[in-house]
């Protein structure tokens, strides 16, 4: 149970900082800025494995899930730009 609470603090953190970083109109509050930096997390761990950065039964850091989050943020902001062109 403490490792969920855990995991949701990081998230939310992780989250923060990626929208602090990757600037313009976001969605949602608190819980979709922690789902976005545990799906950060996530990206991060699948990044990490394909470059041999991380072994299997791994898990990303905190620097690899801010780079998965910026890049879902990304990946956003893109596919939101296009529907309104």
């Amino acid at each position: 149970m403490l490792s969920l609470l855990w995991t949701a603090l990081i998230g939310l953190v992780v989250g923060a900082l990626a929208k602090l970083i990757m600037p313009g109109k976001d969605p949602g509050g608190i819980l979709i800025t922690m789902v976005l930096g545990i799906a950060g997390s996530f990206v991060g761990t699948f990044l990490g494995r394909l470059v041999g950065h991380y072994q299997e039964g791994q898990s990303a850091g905190f620097i690899m899930s801010l780079l998965g989050a910026v890049i879902l943020l990304g990946i956003y902001h893109f596919i939101k730009q296009r529907q309104m062109v």
